[in-house]
């Protein structure tokens, strides 16, 4: 499953964060928006913005790859 988007628009924000800590701002933490796919009211099941990926009918789990560079970010205490 591609996750090259997701890792992308995490890094593109993170470096964001960074920033706005040197600019001055007191960032006091990030959060991913979802741990699973889930419902959204104002999107249905439409958009999937978990980093684990639900299959709905069987509701397995799978994890993408944007966990695991996160985890890496996390460890390292940097991109």
């Amino acid at each position: 499953m591609d996750d090259q988007p997701r890792i992308d628009y995490l890094r593109d924000h993170l470096v964001q964060a960074h920033q706005a800590i040197q600019d001055g701002v007191k960032l006091e933490g990030y959060h991913l928006w979802s741990l699973m796919d889930n419902f959204e009211w104002a999107e249905g099941y439409g958009q999937r913005w978990g980093i684990v990926y639900v299959d709905y009918p069987t509701q397995r789990r799978t994890r993408r790859a944007g966990p695991a560079w996160y985890r890496g970010v996390a460890t390292r205490n940097g991109i």
